[in-house]
């Protein structure tokens, strides 16, 4: 005789057995509190700057006109204490404008997720400097890493920023802007001192020589920093690229580092300016831009001369 299907039921709990449905629906909902203040910790080592600008002192004039419209983000810490996960520059304007609490949604998430939303959250920003984005991306990945084989939840981590097959910067590149290889040059940015960084953020040095120059180790970097405060030259990909292989090969010390950076660059060729106001009396009138070009170039020829010959008769 066949086995009957024995009926699968699944037995309410004792909280759905005395809760109304309005209250299981309530529990649903977002928790949202006003939370001191003072008992809000910011995120541990949290990659993005908060600055007192132009944009702080419209987001101050806005909470001052309508409140904290989105909830700041955190999450209940051990000590009772909260960590702040979304709402860094928020906590910041309300501390400005004196205000005791901030509107706070409070979720419950593991310390991989939380930073995996913090990072997803704050790529929000308009304006993201470099070195945030890499340190940002790396605390992403390894968050993702140590995530690999744990159930997500799909109301707290965006869908498919933990990879069931692995944590990669394959995964990361399929909810950013930025490439798998541009991804993994930003992470190399956290390897290098924080002057160079600095001269990254300031634009002053270029993503592929700063991933270049992240290969070296601080000794040597700090040397490429103190030639760089030498002459105010920064090194092209080029120089970066052969800085490398010396260190690489042993042959790197702070003289090889100079003999490479001393090489002219085009972008580091002298430009000469001039004030219209100071030139204009010494050129005849009615000259076009060519001849005072000329005029000027024979003057300074005639002076070049005229010193030399100063310096041959006190001889």
């Amino acid at each position: 005789m066949a086995k009957s299907n024995a009926l699968k039921m699944k037995l309410p709990s004792v909280d759905d057995l005395f809760s109304t449905e309005e209250t299981r629906q309530e529990a649903k909902l977002a928790k949202i509190y006003d939370i001191p203040i003072s008992e809000i910790d910011d995120f541990p080592d949290h990659p993005f700057k908060v600055r007192d600008d132009e944009d702080m002192d419209a987001l101050i004039d806005s909470i001052k006109e309508r409140g904290v419209i989105t909830p700041a983000t955190v999450r209940k810490k051990a000590d009772g204490r909260y960590e702040m996960i979304s709402g860094h520059r928020r906590k910041r304007a309300c501390e400005k404008l004196g205000m005791e609490t901030l509107r706070c949604e409070v979720v419950e998430m593991n310390k991989e997720e939380a930073t995996i939303l913090m990072v997803e959250s704050n790529f929000q920003r308009s304006e993201i400097l470099p070195s945030e984005k890499a340190f940002a991306y790396k605390m992403r990945y390894d968050a993702m890493k140590k995530s690999v084989g744990r159930p997500s939840n799909d109301k707290l981590v965006p869908v498919g920023l933990i990879s069931e097959t692995g944590a990669t910067r394959e995964t990361m590149a399929q909810t950013s802007l930025d490439s798998e290889t541009q991804i993994q040059r930003y992470i190399r940015l956290t390897n290098l001192v924080p002057e160079l960084l600095d001269f990254v953020d300031e634009g002053k040095i270029k993503m592929r020589p700063a991933v270049e120059l992240s290969y070296l180790d601080e000794e040597t970097q700090r040397d490429v920093v103190d030639r760089i405060d030498e002459t105010e030259a920064f090194p092209s990909h080029d120089q970066a690229i052969r800085i490398r292989k010396a260190y690489e090969s042993g042959a790197i010390d702070y003289e090889k580092v100079v003999d490479i950076m001393a090489e002219e660059k085009p972008n580091q060729k002298p430009k000469f300016k001039f004030s219209f106001e100071r030139l204009r009396p010494l050129i005849p009138q009615g000259y076009a831009d060519k001849q005072a070009e000329d005029y000027i170039v024979k003057a300074l020829e005639y002076y070049k001369r005229y010193l030399q010959k100063q310096r041959d008769q006190a001889r």
